[in-house]
């Protein structure tokens, strides 16, 4: 299969806190027209950044498969997270793939962020007529959720939202980097922040979505993995599919049995059920099309990606405000 693979750019970190930077790296590697949708906040961004960061086919040529819309996490690109792993591997099973690449590599307000996946999703809803799988890795979730939660119509055009990594109710690094000045994001996912109890008051998994949340018990960033299940979706931990299986946080990006959920949960009615993959699925490691090198080149990129934006991302003394709409 000749699937040529670019090396996403690797990004130099300032020479400032070494150290401190390695202690959140290790934890981290990891438009309107319904009268619903009427009711709903108003998307602050400027429409025109929000469709020049949807990246889709040139044609939806897929119509027995939903289309997937893929959301990155912390201090990622859409094509760094996916453009080597899932999104070839998910066009060779015969899904449309698009990519949104979230403002400020995801460090910054997550309620902005948020905005481009209400955008992305309403958009490809609009251009194929089909309701849009969704798929997050780490902070991604936060975005897919924050979109499902505070704009209702999506949740009618939305048929599963898949969550890798998911730190939905808080990860203890966070708070632990930020007793400095850090960047809006991590304070938003620190555990007891204003974002997470706004995010997770009431119903976890609001509407008919189909969620299925994905997570590894040797996920060293989401700590504790206490914080990791979701009220109300089909929580699956890698170690019960595969008892004694290392996943990493993200390893999650290209781990097979991961990838085989993913799919499981996409291709039948309903949230994933692990009892449906192929006997000896455990013995695969990466997910087709990704070789040992390439997952360790991506992981690199990733590392370096991510202490560059800890080092040189704007920051802030506390938490970004609750948009008002958050606050009801």
């Amino acid at each position: 299969m000749n699937r040529p693979w670019k090396t996403p750019r690797r990004r130099r970190p300032s020479s400032f806190a070494a150290a401190l930077v390695g202690v959140f790296v290790a934890a981290l590697l990891g438009p309107a027209s319904s009268a619903t949708a009427a009711a709903e906040p108003t998307l602050g961004t400027p429409a025109a950044m929000l469709d020049a960061a949807l990246h889709c086919p040139g044609s939806f040529a897929h119509p027995d498969h939903e289309p997937v819309l893929l959301v990155h996490g912390t201090s990622s690109t859409g094509d760094e997270s996916w453009g080597w792993g899932y999104a070839p591997a998910l066009r060779d099973a015969g899904y449309d793939v698009c990519t949104v690449d979230l403002t400020n590599r995801s460090m910054g307000d997550i309620q902005e962020s948020a905005e481009y996946v209400v955008r992305a999703v309403g958009r490809i809803n609009s251009l194929t007529g089909r309701k849009v799988d969704v798929i997050g890795h780490s902070q991604g979730n936060m975005q897919i959720r924050w979109a499902l939660k505070w704009w209702p119509s999506l949740q009618t055009k939305v048929d599963d939202a898949v969550f890798l990594a998911n730190p939905g109710h808080g990860i203890g690094a966070g708070n632990l980097f930020c007793t400095a000045p850090c960047a809006p994001a991590l304070h938003q996912f620190s555990v007891g922040s204003n974002f997470l109890a706004a995010l997770n008051a009431g119903d976890e998994t609001p509407g008919a979505v189909s969620y299925t949340n994905l997570y590894s018990l040797t996920d060293e960033a989401i700590v504790p993995v206490t914080t990791a299940p979701v009220s109300g979706a089909a929580n699956v931990s890698m170690q019960s599919v595969c008892p004694g299986r290392t996943v990493t946080h993200f390893g999650f990006l290209y781990d097979s049995v991961a990838y085989g959920l993913v799919v499981d949960a996409l291709s039948h009615s309903g949230t994933v059920d692990p009892g449906r993959l192929p006997f000896g699925k455990c013995l695969d490691v990466n997910l087709p099309g990704v070789t040992p090198s390439e997952a360790t080149a991506a992981t690199g990129v990733a590392a370096a990606n991510m202490s560059a934006e800890l080092l040189n991302a704007a920051k802030a003394w506390a938490e970004p405000s609750l948009r008002a709409y958050a606050l009801s």
